[in-house]
């Protein structure tokens, strides 16, 4: 089975367990599939796509300010080097997404990451040292928030 021919089975298949899902899935090139999911739906995407579709790994956690939302893309790899993208996104009104580092250990450093620089709560996440900001980065300081700026650390000690 060439590579194009798995992601396409891959779609479909979670197309047909996944109704919300219709449509919400792309096969962009060979060895990449792309989907958006509504927070709601993101965990039984994500235990799905994990388990049943073999992705066993996880390669890092882009999180990006879109105005009124922090979206999220969660990047899976399999063993035949086929990358899965899961985009999902919370309000910045309220932003607490839940832990994958129960499926995915080293997921903590990805998620401690979104904390540190966005100000995302992630419920579930085992209690460690903070990344990538310095111990004393001053609370409330989100560098990767659009309406942060650098004069926001004036006459604090980083």
């Amino acid at each position: 089975m060439t590579s194009n021919h798995r992601e396409n089975d891959i779609k479909n298949k979670i197309e047909s367990k996944f109704s919300f899902m219709k449509d919400k899935i792309l096969v962009k090139r060979p060895r990449r599939i792309f989907a958006e999911v509504d927070y709601s739906n993101f965990r039984d995407l994500f235990d799905n796509v994990v388990k049943e579709n073999s992705f066993e790994r996880i390669c890092m956690i882009t999180g990006f300010d879109e105005g009124d939302n922090f979206a999220f893309i969660y990047h899976l790899t399999d063993d035949k080097g086929v990358v899965f993208d899961i985009k999902t996104a919370v309000a910045k009104s309220n932003p607490v997404i839940k832990t994958v580092s129960d499926v995915f250990p080293g997921g903590v450093l990805y998620e401690r990451e979104l904390v540190d620089m966005f100000g995302v709560k992630v419920e579930g996440l085992p209690e460690g040292e903070r990344y990538p900001l310095p111990d004393n980065w001053p609370a409330g300081q989100y560098p990767l928030r659009k309406d942060w700026n650098r004069d926001m650390l004036k006459d604090k000690e980083v």
